[in-house]
């Protein structure tokens, strides 16, 4: 059970009973099949804006927190470079135009063949602007079969797409950081201070309720609410503010959910558990790294390091 979080309501409490805190069990009969597969798409072949690793770094996180297998949907051209980054992962190269854009109506088909064989999709990861980008985004929201977290540039692209509330199916996961938050509060017509510590509860349930979403507000004592029930944690540290981290806990919420793909729980306790599993596990992270070196310098590939023993010790 996860015991170093501090409730800062009765609400929160009473939530707790509600949800099944428990890391996804490991059996000792299980097998890559048995832990779910995640699908990770992101990274912009676009120039000047080419961005590569962060859908890599997502994956390796989900990996890391032991979903069974990542593939990574990414525009063709940067196929080898994000392998050889993630060589755990499948690769699945996504059609570009002659501006290096990808082709939203080839992308999407690809997206639909792999998530015939997968549990989760995790996207916006560093993948650029554009309208291919909204379309596609909008392709996956707009389905009902499987659980999509949206990070980074999916989140912009999400903010971008008029009324677009109404047409969302998916079961989903919106990970913004205040910047990010902000856009969606514009969009949605949503007045509250993601900066501010009274109102960063109430700005986070606000966003769910709009979206029928599990909002998780990064940033110091990051929110999760599902509209109803709201959790912070007071996990992490300063550390955590370097680039990268945020691809990482993305790819841990995507990897709860995988795991948990297969429980009998419903699919609303399921995302909200598995926002909580890894916020705790990221933040969890986070200050075991900042315990033995202090609190600059960390890197990405460093926080993704500490995840098993992060996991570890929430399970003891």
């Amino acid at each position: 059970m996860i015991g170093p979080t501090r409730p800062s309501t009765p609400t929160d409490v009473e939530m707790h009973a509600e949800l099944q805190l428990e890391l996804p069990p490991r059996p000792a009969s299980g097998h890559k099949g048995t832990f779910g597969t995640v699908c990770v798409v992101g990274d912009c072949a676009h120039k000047p804006t080419t961005m590569i690793g962060a859908a890599a770094m997502c994956g390796q996180a989900a990996m890391r927190a032991g979903a069974g297998r990542c593939v990574l949907a990414v525009p063709e051209p940067l196929v080898v470079a994000a392998g050889c980054i993630a060589p755990t992962a499948t690769m699945a190269g996504l059609p570009i135009d002659s501006d290096g854009q990808i082709k939203a109506s080839g992308a999407a088909e690809i997206v639909d063949q792999i998530m015939r064989g997968a549990s989760v999709a995790a996207v916006g990861c560093g993948m650029g602007r554009g309208q291919s980008v909204q379309q596609l985004v909008l392709h996956l929201l707009t389905q009902e079969d499987y659980p999509v977290v949206v990070d980074a540039d999916g989140l912009r692209a999400l903010a971008s797409i008029v009324d677009v509330g109404p047409d969302i199916k998916a079961p989903l996961v919106v990970t913004p950081h205040p910047g990010e938050f902000q856009e969606l509060a514009a969009a949605f017509k949503i007045e509250a201070d993601p900066t501010s510590d009274k109102e960063r509860p109430e700005a986070a349930q606000k966003l769910a309720q709009r979206l029928g979403a599990v909002v998780v507000l990064k940033g110091p004592a990051t929110v999760v609410s599902d509209g109803q029930r709201t959790w912070i944690s007071h996990l992490g540290n300063v550390a955590l503010a370097t680039g990268g981290t945020g691809d990482v806990l993305t790819g841990l919420i995507a990897s709860f959910i995988a795991q948990w793909a297969t429980g009998t729980e419903s699919i609303g306790t399921k995302l909200m558990s598995s926002a909580i599993l890894g916020v705790s596990v990221h933040g969890t992270s986070a200050d075991r790294w900042a315990a033995r070196i202090g609190s600059t310098g960390m890197l990405a590939t460093d926080l993704l390091s500490e995840i098993p023993a992060a996991i570890a010790a929430l399970r003891d």
